[in-house]
């Protein structure tokens, strides 16, 4: 119906319907964000107005966008941000788009300290931030609840801890968080926290390849794949995890679904208490916790 006007609305059901047939995730929503993106308004403002057409250059943009996307760019690189715990976190290349599954950990930090004696205030070591979403989530919850966390948080690309810096500033608590970059817990030496977490690579070799291409050709591979089992940068955050500890003390790590059996085993080997693996939001077991 080339005599239609491409409205807010038709734009919507269009790229939608393309997304679909695709077997893009969540079609709606990136739709949403990318047309949202383009006219530099909130999404719910697309739903205030949906029959307002669409100029030329508004057209030409979101066609980019679209076709882009459609060539297996992830959506939130391509317009710059991701959400996370009810937030918005700028993204790049340089970082992983957050997953609701690391809001299993930061839910579990937040519980755990508000019900646990000698948890609270917290001294957090994130290691591996990225976009620091974890960091700065943790940061800035516990300060609503009126308690003054303080996070070191840790990463080997220079790249990434830009990014994380700037969610922080962003969020208002870079004054909470102090950056360090490094591998693993290096830049952590000599010192001890309330809670060590990480969201490391930990994709084993073996599930490589059922990697979608969205995630596989876009995302850093340096924060996505942990070795022949997944577990090559793991196993340093466990066996060495007493000794960056405080009494008390917690390890709180994301992993693969088919990890659980080994990282328990090694927990135990490490002399670490308690380990047990929660399930994510999808009933996986998906997040390590052992005590010192």
């Amino acid at each position: 119906m080339p005599d239609e006007p491409w409205t807010t609305k038709r734009l919507l059901q269009w790229t939608t319907t393309a997304f679909e047939q695709k077997g893009i995730e969540s079609p709606r929503v990136c739709a949403e964000m990318l047309l949202a993106h383009v006219l530099e308004q909130p999404r719910l403002k697309l739903y205030m107005d949906p029959h307002r057409p669409a100029s030329d250059l508004e057209r030409a943009a979101f066609r980019a966008l679209v076709e882009r996307a459609l060539r297996d760019e992830p959506v939130d690189y391509l317009v710059g941000q991701a959400p996370f715990f009810s937030m918005m976190f700028g993204v790049s290349p340089a970082v992983l788009v957050p997953r609701p599954s690391t809001e299993t950990l930061v839910e579990h930090v937040l519980q755990h300290a508000r019900r646990t004696p000698g948890f609270s205030p917290p001294r957090i070591a994130d290691v591996g931030t990225g976009s620091g979403v974890i960091a700065v989530t943790l940061a800035k919850q516990f300060a609503k609840a009126g308690v003054l966390a303080t996070v070191v948080a840790t990463d080997i690309s220079d790249d990434a801890l830009d990014v994380a810096r700037q969610n922080a500033q962003t969020h208002g608590v870079a004054d909470r968080i102090d950056f360090r970059q490094g591998n693993l817990l290096e830049p952590l030496r000599g010192e001890r926290f309330t809670y060590l977490l990480s969201n490391p690579p930990y994709i084993p070799d073996h599930e490589w390849e059922a990697v979608p291409p969205n995630v596989k050709d876009h995302e850093p591979t340096l924060a996505l794949r942990g070795g022949c089992d997944g577990l090559d940068l793991i196993r340093p955050l466990i066996k060495y995890a007493n000794l960056h500890l405080s009494d008390p003390g917690q390890l709180v790590l994301e992993i693969a679904a088919c990890q659980r059996s080994e990282v328990i085993h090694l927990a135990e080997q490490a002399g670490l208490r308690h380990p047990v693996v929660l399930v994510d939001h999808e009933k996986l077991p998906r997040v390590l916790v052992a005590d010192r």
